[in-house]
């Protein structure tokens, strides 16, 4: 096992900056997740890592080994592509033992590794078939028994479910986290896929434009995101603006309005009355209810309900109000019954499940 650390790596290409002074460190043994839209930087910080590119400024670490100037092949790193990037005209023993005969490992002493790696996998009996005779899944886990099979210092996944269909991705995932968890190998994993990464990951970097935003675990990340990007990238949100109307350092204490709902919430930073905010709440912690039964202890916000959707374990509502669209998740399933489509409803807000964000900057007032 091996420790990663970037340390303020720069990555141009011409005029773009891929890569923006992105500094973290993978623990040994740590499945990290760099997590973000196309074009956020992810992949050229893994091939940074991989030695497929030196940054230009920076250094690159693994564990107190500065492997900037160390070509691919001498950084043993296993590397899982987007496309597999199998060889069509290689059996499935070859396509392992690849990296083993660049080695100059003894052939007995492949053999014997490759029977290992295709067992761990799950291909044990599949040793003459091309690539073209699999199913995806199945090809996938070449790639994943060819990058392993050389007993990498670093595990290196590169989207590497992207072109699988939903049912076979949430399958290949389990079962590269316990892979990954039964061999204990420190691995960065790159994905778009914001439930693939809350899902696999021990910690997860956010990264927009080439920077990194937020490294945290995923209850975190979920749960406390630092900045509007954040919030509106992972999950669902619900944006609502609103103004500072008191601020009371001393109680940590602050007062926002939404129209003339008032909502008092614990707070621990810096905050000036009179400056409009956004505040985000997840669908899941939004009430919805009656006109009757509008609480008389709790902000709410009336609208109309434009759709309900079905989605299995929750019912979801998206409500037209004067703020724009809020959708509220439920598991009730006797609101099924209760509320249709162009009924007038109320939606009730738990202060305490609120994010506050300044209306012009990134980043969270809490």
């Amino acid at each position: 096992m091996v420790r990663v650390r970037l340390v303020n790596v720069t990555k141009k290409f011409g005029d773009v900056v891929a890569v923006n002074n992105v500094s973290f460190e993978v623990k040994e043994g740590e499945l990290f997740t760099l997590l973000g839209p196309s074009g956020c930087g992810k992949t050229t910080t893994l091939r940074l890592i991989a030695g497929f590119y030196k940054p230009d400024s920076g250094e690159i670490y693994f564990d107190d080994e500065l492997v900037n100037d160390l070509p691919p092949y001498k950084r043993n790193t296993g590397m899982v592509f987007q496309n597999y990037a199998l060889w069509p005209h290689m059996r499935v023993f070859d396509n392992v033992a690849y990296g083993l005969k660049l080695r100059n490992w003894p052939p007995r002493k492949i053999i014997r590794r490759v029977k290992e790696m295709l067992n761990l996998v799950g291909l044990a009996g599949k040793e003459k078939r091309y690539p073209s005779e699999l199913s995806g899944g199945e090809q996938q886990r070449v790639a994943l028994a060819r990058a392993l099979v050389i007993e990498p210092r670093v595990l290196l996944l590169d989207e590497p479910l992207s072109n699988l269909d939903a049912k076979l991705r949430v399958r290949m995932r389990s079962e590269i986290r316990k892979l990954q968890k039964k061999l204990g190998i420190t691995t960065i994993y790159v994905t778009h896929d914001q439930e693939e990464a809350l899902s696999i990951s021990d910690r997860i970097a956010v990264m927009n434009k080439g920077k990194i935003l937020q490294i945290g675990d995923p209850i975190e990340i979920y749960e406390n995101p630092r900045d509007i990007f954040v919030a509106d990238f992972i999950g669902t949100t619900n944006f609502i603006p609103a103004r500072v109307v008191e601020f009371d350092k001393n109680a940590k204490k602050i007062t926002i309005k939404i129209d003339d709902q008032k909502i008092v919430k614990d707070y621990y930073g810096h905050a000036e009355v009179g400056i409009d905010v956004i505040i985000a709440i997840r669908p899941e912690s939004l009430d919805i209810v009656s006109l009757s039964e509008k609480p008389a202890s709790k902000p709410f916000i009336v609208g109309k309900i434009d759709l309900i959707d079905f989605l299995g374990k929750i019912i979801r509502y998206e409500i037209e109000t004067e703020f724009g669209l809020i959708k509220v998740d439920t598991s009730e399933k006797s609101l099924r019954e209760k509320f249709k489509e162009g009924d007038k409803v109320v939606i009730v807000i738990d202060p305490e499940s609120i994010r506050i964000f300044t209306k012009l900057s990134a980043y969270s007032l809490n």
